[in-house]
């Protein structure tokens, strides 16, 4: 019977360890007299061994047992039991040699018999350790060896290794140790020409995949990326190069999933297309942020969404002392209200579902909550959708920004982030100008009273993965056998992954002195059209070939390409490298208010078309939507 089938209990585990712990630490004792006598002990140290270390045996169970190693579980066996036992077999043994330093009689006596010979109590005390640590590794050999798969000659998968740095070598030590995984790792691959020739856990380290070394002769069935850190354009290419070997590939977990714990090295996914957007890890003020929000109370609107999510995730990670979630949609407020509350050590968390405009609701919520640093993105962000409902993309993103602005201020919030876009930026959708109302909202109140609240904002582009985005529309299209719909093949966009631009916006709320609006590097724009072959790519068929890519043309509100800067607007660069300062002028918050009041008693009664002339009105930079011929390259 297979040693995982068996089935003990707690009283007969305790025996069995007794009994293995007894006999190691016997047969320790035994082979130290005989080492130290080369195998012919004195008549007299035998009956000295026979009557002594039965008592000095009971005290090393004892320790053993004040370590902890009876409760462990027998085939379970990692660094810290093997702490614990050496601890358990130090103690005795350091005791024992300074009773025999001070003469105490049963070890070192003038009288019959002669004293126990310091030779004996070293090498009982390392052949003890090296017994119980070989007994216990005995075990968990035995049980890491089950569960073998039926594929192949030995029942496993030959894999090669992409990467032989920390990562990869971690990920091979995971698999050599756990066959019932069913990878076999046979090569590394690396870039770094001085690891070529050089062998890591006994696995030998090969040059790059695509110069110094092949896939032929190593007889490969798979091959695993273990190169999280890598830039996006060498997996581009090494993902092109396995596609066209027809290799199955996967991957790692990405950096931040690693370094927040949140994925292991074992846990393999296919390549996605984030992977290949993805930039270089962006590094992070952790100090300056764990400043701003450890110990605080902090409030995030929009918590649902996938922003507010991830904002809400991260936030968790600096330890705050409160953590106020705000949504409208029940069914997003309970999934990231459930996840959070399984977090370790989560802070006190409190769930709102409630809409932003609702201010009676608010007013209490915040009066009750009483925040310290609120994120707020709630928001309208769907274009089309926007355009041809203006007023509700006005009530939710810009007076309803305007409202919770000023009930922070009269709370007395120290800081107030608004998640902006950079649809914001010249815009020609409802959607873009009403976010850039919001900024505009936010400096006015900034610049008319300066007091303990600071207002500031900050831009991005597209999230990767988020609702409504291409990603996942382009996925359920390929899915589905296709075509993949692109509005126009000169569409261009920024593309973030969500940790990252949640990352530098934390980075940015540590920087603001009041009335900033801050623009996050997105790199270099990426062709809508590009995106969805290189989904399809992906997916294992054939851009134009298995699946067609079907031009749709603009919709109303949308541009070729978005921009960061407005004219007129200051840049300045901060203390990240990642983050430029955007600050401009703004109408005082007088007019503003006047020209907010008139609007907002407008909004249930008006046409579209005149709410959009008010809101040019207000946003001068707001051009309505008109199809432009090409985009710049």
């Amino acid at each position: 019977m297979a040693l995982h089938s068996i089935k003990i209990s707690r009283l007969e585990r305790w025996i069995i360890l007794l009994l293995l712990y007894s006999g190691v630490l016997a047969a320790s004792a035994w082979m130290a007299y005989q080492i130290r006598f080369e195998f012919a002990v004195p008549e007299a140290y035998h009956r000295h061994c026979v009557r002594i270390w039965p008592w000095v045996l009971a005290v090393k169970l004892l320790c053993l047992l004040a370590c902890g190693q009876f409760a462990s579980l027998l085939s379970y066996f990692s660094i810290p039991d093997l702490r614990r036992v050496a601890l358990a077999v130090a103690l005795p043994s350091a005791a024992l040699l300074a009773l025999w330093h001070l003469g105490w009689a049963p070890l070192n006596s003038a009288l019959t018999p002669p004293a126990v010979p310091r030779g004996v109590l070293l090498v009982d005390a390392m052949l003890s350790l090296a017994g119980l640590i070989s007994a216990r590794l005995m075990f968990r050999l035995i049980r890491e060896r089950r569960f073998l798969p039926a594929k192949g000659a030995d029942g496993l998968v030959r894999v090669a290794i992409l990467g032989a740095g920390e990562v990869g070598a971690s990920l091979a030590r995971e698999l050599m140790a756990k066959p019932r995984l069913g990878l076999k790792p046979v090569v590394f691959f690396d870039d770094d020409p001085g690891k070529r020739g050089a062998n890591i856990h006994g696995i030998p380290v090969a040059g790059a995949l695509d110069r110094a070394a092949g896939l032929d002769g190593w007889e490969i069935d798979e091959l695993l990326i273990a190169m999280p850190s890598a830039p996006s354009q060498r997996i581009r290419a090494v993902v092109g190069l396995l596609r066209e070997a027809r290799l199955p590939h996967r991957t790692v977990p990405s950096l931040e999933q690693l370094a927040a714990g949140r994925g292991k090295v074992t846990e393999l996914r296919p390549v996605a297309i984030e992977d290949l957007l993805g930039r270089q890890r962006v590094e992070l003020g952790t100090a300056e942020i764990t400043s701003l929000l450890c110990g605080r109370r902090v409030m995030v609107t929009g918590a649902g969404g996938s922003i507010g999510s991830e904002l809400c995730r991260q936030i968790l990670g600096h330890q705050p002392a409160q953590l106020t979630l705000v949504d409208r949609s029940e069914v997003q407020m309970f999934a990231i209200a459930q996840e959070l509350a399984g977090t370790p050590n989560a802070p006190v968390l409190r769930a709102a579902v409630t809409d932003i405009t609702d201010v009676a609701r608010m007013r209490r919520l915040l009066d009750e909550a009483a925040p310290e640093v609120i994120f707020h993105a709630a928001a309208h962000k769907h274009v089309p959708l926007m355009e041809s409902q203006p007023a509700e993309a006005l009530r939710n993103n810009s007076f309803g920004t305007l409202k919770l602005a000023e009930l922070a201020r009269a709370q007395g919030v120290g800081r107030f982030v608004l998640i902006s876009t950079d649809t914001a930026v010249n815009p020609t959708s409802v959607m873009g100008a009403s976010k850039r109302l919001a900024e505009l909202c936010l400096q006015s109140l900034q610049a008319s009273q300066p007091g303990p609240t600071r207002f500031l904002a900050v831009r991005f582009g597209n999230v990767l993965g988020s609702s409504g985005s291409v990603v996942p529309t382009f996925a359920k299209q390929i899915a589905l056998g296709g075509p993949v719909t692109v509005t126009h093949p000169d569409m261009k966009r920024y593309f973030m992954l969500t940790s990252e631009a949640v990352g530098l916006v934390l980075q940015s709320a540590t920087m603001g002195r009041g009335g900033e609006v801050f623009v996050l590097d997105m790199g270099a724009p990426v062709k809508i059209a590009e995106l969805a072959a290189l989904m399809i790519e992906l997916s294992g068929l054939r851009a134009e070939v298995d699946i067609p890519i079907v031009y749709t043309g603009l919709r109303h509100g949308e541009k070729l390409f978005e921009e960061l800067q407005l004219e007129g607007e200051r840049l300045a660069h901060t203390a990240h490298p990642k983050i430029r300062s955007m600050e401009g002028d703004a109408p005082t918050l007088s007019l503003l208010r006047a020209r907010m009041e008139a609007l907002e008693g407008r909004l249930d009664g008006a046409s579209d078309s005149e709410l959009k002339s008010a809101l040019q009105e207000m946003v001068p930079e707001y051009t309505p939507f008109a199809p432009p011929a090409s985009a710049p390259e």
